[in-house]
């Protein structure tokens, strides 16, 4: 009997340590999972505890892009993949799916990043080529919405002279190009698409139906009309001054300035600040050109010109205080922000083109009735108030790339809540974006007291993408809460949580709900 009890114990102890160990497990990976690597590897060697027949093993580069050409091969306990030598900088996923010898699959997902984590990284649709393209298209349209209509709207209302239209003319033509370009690379930034996609239709369609469309549309058509405004006809004046209109329309159409809170007072303050730009600025160039008339010719022009830009500047000064204040909400975002930044520096180049007209209304205009070189030392400085103003419009397009201080919403975790009759846990994940997370998991009873755990085990996968889980273990912190630093998700999405509380030896405690990444 004794000696049956023993060999029945023996088959016991065999049967259930067979049954412990049947499955495969990773127990190595080359190079190792979390790696930050300064070039890409030439391949991913992972080695498991038994020989492994490889099933699904997928590769998503740094870009987020699934790569079919990474070629996996089997020997032994290891499987080998392949990388191909074009990986991307950013944070790569391999994700398996093999056959143990019993025949169970078993799964998981290992990570490495080439130069930088896809999280501290910009967005994976910006490009630097792009954004230059933006700028451009930006300034080009600047151009032609106060250079080129403003200047028609002097000529032609102001002046009563089609001299100096040179500079206007050729803001204009550079302008509605601009305004085409801006709406086609709008659409590219959207969708994430490098410039040869303007070919299509996708970036155009997707563009206008944004509040940028139709505000594109009316500068488009505001432009025509001005360069119909230069033709000696009976309507131009009038074209002149629906174009001038219409810079104010398209401006107050879009924008974060137009659509912040409330609209009924931004709207009309951009509305005002648009047309007062293209008053001053338009009436630039040719006021250049006209010093080179003779002074009885250029002084009544000037006079006309002085008496209206000081209700132009007074609106300018007061749309653009208040459109400051709405945007930055408080004072130190000038200095804490890059949009501040570069408000600051627009108001310094602001200041100097105040005093710039401020010199030429009180004594450069003066100086015209009497002899000696006035005319010359005007036209430099008006020269001058150009080369500012084009300074301002580089500048003010960098807005394009940089959020308001009031849209900025300070980052708070993201928080799941998982219960069941059993046991409830609490997870708090931040920042809650793709990229590098931290993970706080609080654990209790159904009952809503405390759970103590010997160890706690974080599964994250993302189905959609084909990640297997990524396994992380959790540290006990001295707050009583578990805690996985630094866990990388590489993309956003709808991620799978698990989370594997060992209670006792004997008794594991598994919740599992979903929680959906934003993109960094």
């Amino acid at each position: 009997m004794r000696l049956f009890a023993a060999l029945a114990t023996l088959l016991l102890v065999v049967g259930f340590a067979t049954g412990a160990f049947a499955h495969a497990a990773l127990v190595a990976v080359e190079p190792a999972s979390g790696s930050m690597l300064a070039a890409a590897p030439k391949s991913v060697e992972l080695r498991f505890n038994e020989a492994v027949t490889p099933g699904a093993v997928r590769l998503i580069d740094g870009a987020g892009r699934a790569r079919d050409d990474a070629r996996v091969s089997a020997s032994g306990e290891t499987i080998s993949v392949t990388m191909p030598p074009d990986l991307p900088q950013g944070t790569a996923v391999v994700s398996y799916r093999v056959i143990s010898q019993d025949g169970h699959p078993v799964a998981g997902s290992v990570i490495f990043s080439i130069g930088i984590p896809t999280g501290t990284q910009p967005p994976a649709n910006v490009d630097r080529g792009l954004n230059a393209l933006i700028w451009l298209a930006r300034v080009g349209l600047y151009l032609g919405l106060f250079v080129g209509i403003g200047g028609v709207f002097f000529a032609r209302c102001v002046a009563w002279s089609m001299t100096g239209l040179t500079v206007p003319r050729v803001a204009l033509l550079v302008g509605v190009p601009s305004a085409v370009v801006s709406l086609g690379v709008l659409g590219l930034d959207l969708l994430g698409l490098p410039p040869a996609a303007l070919a299509t239709v996708a970036p155009w369609k997707v563009a206008f139906a944004t509040s940028a469309g139709p505000a594109l549309l009316v500068a488009v058509v505001a432009m025509l009309l001005a360069m119909t405004a230069l033709r000696s006809a009976w309507y131009a004046r009038a074209c002149a001054v629906v174009a001038f209109i219409g810079v104010g329309l398209s401006l107050a159409m879009t924008g974060h300035a137009a659509t912040a809170p409330p609209e009924a007072l931004t709207r009309p303050a951009i509305f005002l600040h648009g047309v007062g730009v293209a008053f001053w600025i338009g009436a630039l160039g040719p006021l250049a050109a006209l010093m080179s008339k003779p002074a009885t010719a250029a002084l009544p022009v000037v006079n006309r010109f002085s008496r209206v830009a000081v209700l132009a500047v007074g609106v300018l000064a007061l749309t653009g205080l208040g459109l400051a204040i709405v945007q930055l909400e408080k004072p130190s975002a000038l200095v804490e922000t890059r949009y501040g930044t570069i408000l600051s520096i627009k108001l310094g180049l602001a200041v100097v083109l105040l005093a710039l007209a401020a010199l030429n209304r009180f004594r450069l205009t003066p100086a015209l009735a009497g002899k000696g070189n006035a005319a010359s030392a005007l036209k430099r400085s008006i020269v001058l108030e150009c080369i500012i103003a084009l300074g301002i419009f580089a500048l003010v397009a960098g807005w394009r790339f940089t959020p308001p201080p009031r849209t900025i919403v300070p980052e708070t975790p993201l928080a799941i809540h998982i219960h069941t009759d059993k046991a409830m846990f609490q997870v708090l994940v931040s920042p809650g974006k793709a990229g590098a997370n931290d993970f706080v998991l609080q654990l209790m009873t159904g009952e809503a007291t405390p759970l103590s755990a010997k160890e706690v085990t974080l599964m994250l996968s993302l189905p959609e993408r084909g990640i297997e889980p990524i396994e992380r273990g959790a540290s006990l912190g001295p707050d009583g809460y578990w805690h996985v630093a630094k866990a990388e998700l590489p993309f956003a999405g709808r991620w799978h949580v698990r989370i594997d509380a060992l209670v006792t030896d004997f008794e594991q405690v598994t919740l599992e709900d979903d929680l959906e990444l934003a993109p960094p």
